[in-house]
């Protein structure tokens, strides 16, 4: 199993984060878009990190057309020595459109599909001298003049993989992309039930093994080296499950549980003025439903935990040490974790 993490939040410390991040060995370093473009990022800690995986996690597609993106993951792919992952995201439509400005097409899945394609379509025109010609249904790319096609050193194109939460985008994730990232808001009956017989459809429909697919563990995970880290870890992740969970679109995992009208709840508080409406939601996230969403352990055994947890099918997972914390108790984590390897990814 490869092991990776995150970059924090800030660009001033990239320096010192990843010189914590080699110290302990990690495999890979995934970006996320937050405060931050995830390609600056990630661009940023590949002048520290030669050699390592570089990913985002995520990337809103919609954000972008398909070829201001290709531009930045070639670069990228360029920059790690053809290492570079591009993890795309949906967003939601209030975000799209009122925060990035960008159309809504109503068909978030087919949309996706045809972005994945039209990258790969782009990718392939450049390092194979050939015409780029994408005509789809929300994007249309028909101009490439050499003067802009970007030089090419690698050997492949980037592998691209998408987030998902539903069963549709999990399916079309493997239809066309290279592996799926499930989301924190996750429990292993909705991925038994759901997400995995979504994959294997997808995977028959592009003509694939599961061998040619990489997926990432989902979940939360609560953990700390004290007592009161670990209660501090698992009230953030019950304001996450709250947070999350009041979104529509989320409700399938609900209905997993018969928790449907949880799932309403929340989203009736979450529409709210008032201020407090976020605290009142968290605290109707009792230990049960926390115990569902997210693996709970002590850090120092927590590879053992996530390992029980996602070792049966996930062939990459996202681990955050406590920095300022025993780092050896961490390269002890990580050991345990790729040492569980249920295929290479």
């Amino acid at each position: 199993m490869k092991v990776t993490t995150h970059l924090g939040r800030g660009l001033t410390d990239i320096a010192e984060s990843t010189r914590q991040i080699k110290e302990l060995g990690f495999d890979g370093v995934g970006t996320a878009e937050v405060q931050h473009d995830p390609l600056v990022m990630a661009a940023a800690a590949s002048q520290h990190l030669p050699g390592y995986e570089l990913s985002t996690g995520i990337t809103v597609a919609f954000a972008r057309t398909p070829m201001v993106l290709a531009y930045g993951a070639h670069d990228l792919q360029e920059l790690t020595g053809g290492k570079f992952v591009l993890g795309l995201g949906t967003q939601v439509r209030a975000h799209v459109t009122r925060r990035f400005g960008m159309p809504w097409s109503g068909k978030p899945v087919t949309q996706m599909k045809e972005y994945v394609l039209g990258l790969k379509h782009i990718w392939n025109a450049w390092r194979n001298d050939e015409p780029v010609n994408f005509v789809g249904d929300t994007y249309q790319h028909t101009l490439m003049t050499p003067y802009f096609v970007p030089p090419t050193t690698t050997a492949e194109a980037p592998k691209v993989t998408i987030a998902a939460v539903g069963a549709n985008m999990a399916r079309a994730a493997a239809e066309v992309a290279d592996g799926v990232n499930p989301h924190g808001f996750w429990t292993r009956k909705y991925h038994d039930e759901v997400l995995l017989p979504a994959i294997d459809e997808g995977l028959a429909r592009s003509g694939r093994s599961r061998s040619d697919f990489v997926v990432s563990a989902g979940g939360f995970t609560v953990t700390g080296e004290t007592e009161e880290e670990y209660a501090t870890s698992k009230e953030f992740i019950r304001s996450q499950i709250a947070f999350y969970g009041s979104t529509p679109t989320y409700r399938p995992v609900w209905e997993v549980h018969d928790l449907g009208d949880f799932g309403d709840k929340l989203h009736e508080l979450s529409v709210q003025p008032d201020k407090d409406k976020w605290d009142r939601m968290t605290a109707l996230v009792t230990d049960e439903i926390v115990d569902l969403f997210a693996v709970q352990a002590e850090a120092k055994v927590l590879g053992e935990a996530l390992l029980a947890a996602h070792g049966d099918y996930a062939d990459r997972i996202s681990l955050n040490p406590n920095y300022d914390g025993d780092l050896d108790l961490w390269k002890n984590n990580i050991a345990v974790l790729r040492r569980g390897a249920m295929q290479p990814a």
